[in-house]
């Protein structure tokens, strides 16, 4: 019998050493469910990358430069929130960043012509909504693949933002500037009020998929959708709605583009549904659907953001960004099938 074991079995009380073995054999035995690991293993990977950002630049370890993470991505962060909702349906959505752009452009267009803000801001948050519930609808009543739909979806917002401008629309609208401008200060640090329609519209998500009814349904649909209709749940309706989430989404984050760069710009957006899906899927989201956690897509924005900050610090080629993030897909990819196979 190991001196362990006499600590474990024995009825004499316990010397502090004892139990400090005994709680460290327990830690080393601890293993965490496996629907989290795919989200603990991004945590891990955005640490890592911020320590080694801390250890290589003396600026880089201030609490403003992690704020800047959320105030340069505020607006992706609220796009890959409603992606994450298509995508644990095991669907996908490539029209996002289309319709970021037909944002920028149909609110610039609007404020330029002297629509006022509380006007301009629900037009284009319907515009967006209903891009995404024609697709979902189509989507559903057709049986027609999401990539092809959304893909369709891509083209027609694409066309619609150029036929309405193909030039930069400045906005100089008071309410736009005060958006973009403004900042919300603790003591040094700040933030912009972007940063705070961003949590919003996470906590949101994330307490509609942990405790409504839409949200159990999402998670359903991805893990066997035919179980879930032969349950009576509302597939159709369902479809319909995350993907009219995910629209109404991409106009808030157009929104938010154009406080971030005060201007509609028909160029905005472009390959923006790739850093979306790549955030979702780092932040542990399986591409087939069912499993995974908004909270998760917020590790995922955040790692894509520290590196960019260390190229940025490192005065580096932007496309670096592309081949890390590239490596880090593949690995999460690997990760999500090695999970599925060990619960099979």
């Amino acid at each position: 019998m190991t001196l362990i074991d006499s600590a474990v079995t024995s009825p004499t009380p316990q010397g502090p050493a004892d139990q400090g073995a005994t709680l460290w054999q327990r830690v080393l035995r601890y293993r965490p469910p496996q629907r989290y690991i795919p989200v603990l293993a991004t945590a891990v990977v955005l640490v890592t990358l911020y320590a080694i950002g801390a250890a290589k630049y003396d600026r880089f370890g201030r609490p403003q430069v992690i704020l800047n993470l959320f105030i340069d991505n505020s607006f992706l962060l609220v796009v890959a929130a409603g992606m994450t909702f298509v995508i644990l349906t095991g669907g996908i959505d490539l029209s996002v960043g289309a319709v970021v752009a037909l944002t920028t452009v149909v609110s610039g267009t609007m404020l330029a012509k002297s629509w006022p803000a509380f006007a301009v801001v629900p037009v284009a948050l319907v515009i967006g909504a209903l891009l995404g519930l024609t697709m979902g609808s189509v989507i559903h009543f057709f049986d027609i693949q999401p990539f092809i739909v959304t893909l369709a979806g891509l083209f027609l917002a694409r066309g619609i933002t150029y036929a309405i401008s193909t030039t930069q629309i400045p906005i100089r609208d008071p309410f736009w500037r005060f958006m973009s401008q403004e900042r919300i200060r603790f003591g040094r640090q700040s933030i912009t009020f972007s940063v705070v329609v961003a949590a919003v519209v996470v906590v949101i998500g994330i307490l509609v998929l942990a405790y409504s009814r839409l949200g159990r349904t999402v998670y359903a649909i991805g893990g066997n959708e035919q179980s879930a209709i032969l349950m009576g749940l509302p597939v159709g309706r369902t479809k319909m709605a995350v993907y009219t989430i995910s629209g109404f989404c991409s106009a808030l984050g157009g929104l938010l583009l154009t406080f971030y760069t005060p201007s509609g710009d028909p160029i905005q957006g472009i390959g923006m549904e790739l850093d979306a899906i790549a955030a979702v899927v780092i932040g542990g989201t399986l591409l087939t659907g069912g499993s995974g956690y908004l909270f998760g897509t917020v590790l995922g924005v955040a790692t894509l953001g520290v590196i960019k900050t260390i190229l940025n610090f490192g005065n580096l080629s932007p496309w670096w960004a592309r081949i890390v993030v590239g490596m880090l897909l593949f690995a999460f990819i690997l990760l999500q099938r090695l999970v599925i196979a060990r619960r099979r």
